[in-house]
């Protein structure tokens, strides 16, 4: 496929920052910035701070570039945005500033979440979540999401319209459309038999409000070159999690992004048919040299032609035996029927016998290591799908404490889950990190997550647009729903 098709062009400094997507993207999430007195009465119930000037003081602060963590920091919100950022002392806080001690804590960049879902799965159940999921994502730290791929399109639509208009909280919505596959796909995805038809569903739902695409596992090379050239003629994004094509094909093909890494790769099957997802690629897999050329190749490849890589071992992890810990927290979170769901499957592959994301796990940890070390665009997101067991937002977290596992540094991790994430939506000159002109979507941990990982999940408050919001109260609005609503 000719690479004109690639559109908007892409810088090497920031890839994701084209004509088109400053109106959608970056438009939206400026011109629907809000202050506390914008807010409906059921929004403002989790208001924690709402002051027009907002001064943390004494407060670590990890900015997300990737720069180590400062000791004795304030950070100054005005007029929703980061006015100023330095050492104590050095910043001017005005008189009428609400002062908050940060002593003790940690000052971190919202997260942006590039694959979260609204919807959720165990084995035996799929719900729209359109009470829970904005309202756990939030609680989590999360002050934007793209959903890629929707269960529900058109309740996605009208949660971010509610959202913007500050009838309910939640973060900011990036809509991917319907999930773009091939025959034999789940009833709730959209399935083409040509490219003709992917043309014509990305041109409908383009219309309708998705800014991104996904294609999903039996999707042909042609329908899904047809779908890529029809989202980049309307200055649109197009992701995959693939099976049928190649990540080397995808990349041919002009895709901007890859959903999972190493897991959902066949290109390694030495058997793979043209336009075919081997049902048996997983244990091809597991003989993988990940630091082999062939490897080294596919990275390579991506980086190359500027593909970028969502990580998401939060839900991966959920089919290793014994993992992840169990958390009070989730199960609590958890309708009851959801709850037994997922542990009875959690028991069941405890009990397996031939465990294989016991072995493609450090695997695809490694990948994702190798990929961002060689220049990539590493970003993650939670998935709240699988048999259960990744929340939304609280599956955020534990991606910190799985990248950290990885060899990430805690400065990288945070750059993955909230810089790198605002480039690939391209709102990074306005989202993303700690830095005086941004908005201020800040996310305040009682404790230190750079030496003890599990206090990530210490959240405090969580401001976006300046407007501080109780964690606590939001968490402890869905408790027992999550599965339901």
């Amino acid at each position: 496929m000719n690479k004109s098709v690639r559109a908007p062009q892409r810088s090497r400094t920031n890839p994701w920052i084209g004509a088109v997507a400053a109106v959608v993207g970056l438009g939206a999430s400026a011109a629907y910035a809000q202050s506390a007195a914008e807010l409906g009465s059921q929004a403002r119930a989790f208001v924690r701070y709402d002051d027009p000037v907002i001064a943390i003081t004494g407060v670590q602060v990890v900015d997300g570039t990737g720069a180590p963590p400062r000791a004795g920091q304030t950070v100054l919100i005005e007029e929703r945005r980061i006015a100023a950022v330095g050492a104590d002392g050095e910043v001017e806080i005005p008189a009428d500033a609400r002062r908050v001690d940060g002593s003790g804590h940690t000052l971190i960049p919202g997260f942006v979440g590039v694959h979260n879902h609204t919807f959720y799965t165990t084995a035996a159940r799929h719900s729209q979540m359109n009470t829970t999921s904005p309202r756990l994502y939030l609680a989590a730290g999360v002050t934007t999401i793209r959903t890629t791929g929707s269960y529900s399109p058109y309740s996605e639509i009208n949660m971010r319209r509610a959202i913007e208009a500050g009838e309910i909280v939640g973060p900011r919505m990036h809509i991917t459309g319907p999930y773009i596959s091939g025959a034999g796909a789940s009833t709730y995805m959209t399935q083409v038999s040509s490219p003709e038809d992917a043309r014509r569903v990305v041109a409908y739902w383009a219309e309708e409000g998705a800014t991104w695409f996904k294609a999903y596992t039996r999707i042909s090379r042609a329908e899904l070159a047809a779908a890529v050239e029809e989202a980049h003629r309307l200055g649109l994004r197009f992701t995959g999690h693939l099976c049928s094509v190649t990540f080397r094909e995808a990349v041919d093909l002009g895709i901007d992004a890859l959903e999972h890494g190493f897991f959902t790769n066949t290109e390694y099957h030495a058997s793979k048919q043209p336009d075919e997802c081997p049902p048996d690629f997983r244990s091809t897999l597991r003989e993988i040299n990940v630091d082999s050329e062939d490897v080294e190749s596919t990275i390579s490849h991506m980086v190359d032609n500027d593909v970028a890589l969502t990580s998401t071992l939060a839900v991966y992890e959920l089919s290793v035996p014994g993992r992840p810990p169990l958390e009070d927290r989730n199960l609590e979170a958890l309708a009851p029927g959801a709850r037994d769901e997922y542990l009875a499957r959690r028991e069941e592959i405890a009990r397996a016998q031939d465990a294989v994301f016991l072995d493609l796990f450090p695997k695809a940890q490694r990948f994702e290591y190798k990929f961002f070390h060689a220049g990539g665009l590493l970003a993650a997101g939670v998935d709240p799908t699988g048999n259960g067991g990744a929340l939304p937002g609280f599956g955020d977290q534990r991606n910190y404490e799985l990248l950290l596992e990885a060899e990430f540094t805690p400065s990288e991790a945070l750059q993955i889950m909230s810089l790198n994430g605002a480039r690939m939506l391209g709102v990074d000159d306005e989202l993303g990190s700690i830095e005086t002109g941004k908005l201020a979507d800040l996310v305040l941990i009682d404790g230190d997550p750079v030496s003890d990982p599990f206090q990530i999940r210490n959240v405090v408050a969580v401001f976006k647009d300046g407007v501080g919001y109780d964690s606590e109260k939001l968490i402890a609005a869905v408790r027992g729903l999550v599965g339901l609503e």
